[in-house]
């Protein structure tokens, strides 16, 4: 029998077919794009993620070897579509890029105060989240506030459409900037003080639930057999550091996407005041009993703005393979660009300093009106010097986020990689030689959907155990050593760099508070 699991990402949903070996029978995948109504608004019509759904489920369903014994469902987080008490969709699902809620978030600091939120949900305040956007939509859109019975997941709606109950994850849950990770439950403190009510909001339960079967209508919109179970999988970035088998201390994922996000598995959250003052995020694991810390940095979309100034729009946008991917994967024309860019690239250092913060940084400061600086530039530097030094820049990012990490869940020597960053051979040598680290480069390029299948797998009794799981099916191909001599010639460098990031954040971050203090 063979698992299917499903990542739906922001502006790309994919399915993966795997044999219980891990191999990858069949995948397919189909982009949306987000519509933006508004400044710092950003949202997508719901019924897009559920025609995705549908679409690449039914590509990958057709001609298999072996039915589909189940199917689990994965995520990326934050987004959130509110449903009335039809089970309908009221309004457009808010995306977690739309940053409309800035003012509801210092207030829901300023109220719940910084360390007590982060010491409950293990997060610092955002207005990436949905609670603060659901003080947003209170205060300038009454009307779907009252016409909404509950906010959902993207997962959440998917399994309403599917005639299952309105689930969610303890990881995706912990996403809301409203959950108890050490209570597994929706926090009454910080919904009493923001008036809001638990059942406004969905059913936490662990990741690995077996939602429901599919019925004789579901199954036929999926492509699938009726009876197929239906997994419950998390939030992708825990989700995708089981597929690379981070299901413990001591073993580092790092997921090379739009953003580049550095994980660790610990049996406690890290909630010390070092973790709060880097901004760690560190919320419910997939795999339980465990949790994860993640330190993170804008990665891809630095090297998909260069693309897009190079050569225009991204060639291979819409439906099937050849579509640009979630996370930061490429398409076969940009592989190919960068390629020829990393044949042209200088042997040594470029000289140029080069940070990908093109919306803002995350840890440790996670200022949101930061933007990128390229420093160094001279009358015959080349678009290949450039190129190297993004990769440069992502580099000395990584480093630091290595040093953040490990202050927090312990120090670790290698670091196992996936993404649309893990093909960049160069980019690899870099951060292998910035961070000292050994960088393993997965056999599986679709991690996020192995967790899935792993999930999938043990709730339909396929494997006894995640640990059994893992042994048999997360494979490594490659490992890129720390290159000493490398790494020396990039001392001075990576110093010029990480002064000008700590410089220019430093400033960006008084402005913020002095025009705060004027609004009091």
């Amino acid at each position: 029998m063979s698992l299917l699991a499903i990542d739906i990402g922001s502006s790309r949903c994919k399915a993966v077919v795997f044999a219980a070996t891990g191999a990858i029978l069949t995948r397919h995948a189909c982009a949306y794009t987000p519509d933006f109504p508004a400044p710092s608004q950003a949202e997508i019509n719901a019924e897009r993620f559920w025609q995705a759904v549908c679409q690449c489920s039914q590509a990958v369903s057709k001609s298999l070897p072996d039915p589909v014994r189940a199917l689990c469902l994965s995520s990326h987080g934050e987004t959130f579509v509110p449903v009335n008490g039809r089970n309908q969709a009221i309004a457009p699902a808010i995306l977690n890029q739309d940053n409309r809620a800035t003012e509801e978030t210092v207030w829901l600091e300023r109220t719940l105060g910084r360390k007590r939120l982060f010491e409950i949900t293990g997060l610092v305040a955002h207005p990436m989240y949905p609670v603060p956007k659901i003080l947003w939509l209170r205060k300038h859109r009454p009307d779907v506030l009252a016409s909404s019975v509950r906010f959902l997941t993207v997962i959440g709606y998917v399994l309403l459409r599917l005639g299952l109950p309105p689930y969610i994850d303890y990881s995706l849950a912990s996403r809301y900037l409203a959950f108890d990770i050490r209570k597994c439950s929706w926090s009454e403190d910080i919904l009493t003080a923001l008036e809001i009510s638990a059942e406004c909001l969905p059913i936490p339960v662990p990741a690995g639930t077996i939602a429901g079967k599919l019925d004789a209508a579901a199954s036929s919109q999926l492509g699938l057999s009726p009876g197929t179970m239906v997994v419950m999988g998390g939030h992708d970035q825990p989700s995708g550091a089981l597929g690379v088998g981070a299901i413990g201390a001591g073993r580092v994922a790092d997921s090379m996407g739009t953003y580049e996000c550095l994980l660790g598995a610990s049996e406690r959250p890290s909630l010390t005041d070092a973790a709060l003052a880097a901004s760690l995020n560190s919320y419910c694991h997939v795999v339980p009993d465990q949790f994860v810390t993640l330190a993170y940095f804008p990665s891809g979309i630095m090297m998909k703005w260069f693309h897009g100034l190079l050569y225009g729009e991204a060639h291979g946008e819409g439906s099937g393979e050849s579509a640009i991917a979630e996370g930061g994967e490429l398409s076969d024309v940009e592989s190919l660009h960068y390629a020829a860019l990393e044949r042209d690239a200088p042997a040594g250092p470029t000289g140029l300093c080069i940070t990908p913060n093109l919306i803002g940084t995350c840890n440790p400061d996670f200022n949101p009106h930061a933007r990128g600086i390229i420093s160094g530039l001279g009358p015959n530097t080349t678009r290949s010097q450039i190129y190297k030094g993004i990769l440069e820049g992502l580099a000395c990012e990584l480093s630091q986020m290595t040093h953040i990490l490990a202050s927090a869940v312990g120090d670790f020597r290698d670091i196992y990689v996936t993404g649309g960053g893990s093909r960049s051979a160069l980019g690899l040598q870099l951060r292998a030689a910035l961070s000292g680290r050994m960088l393993h480069v997965m056999q599986c390029p679709e991690a996020v959907c192995l967790g899935g299948a792993i999930l999938a797998g043990v709730a339909s009794g396929e494997y006894a155990s995640l640990q059994e799981a893992v042994e048999l099916v997360v494979r490594d191909v490659s490992v890129v050593l720390p290159d000493e001599a490398m790494a020396a010639s990039y001392v001075q460098q990576a110093k010029e760099y990480h002064h000008l990031r700590s410089a220019y954040t430093a400033r960006q971050t008084l402005k913020v508070r002095e025009a705060n203090l004027e609004e009091r």
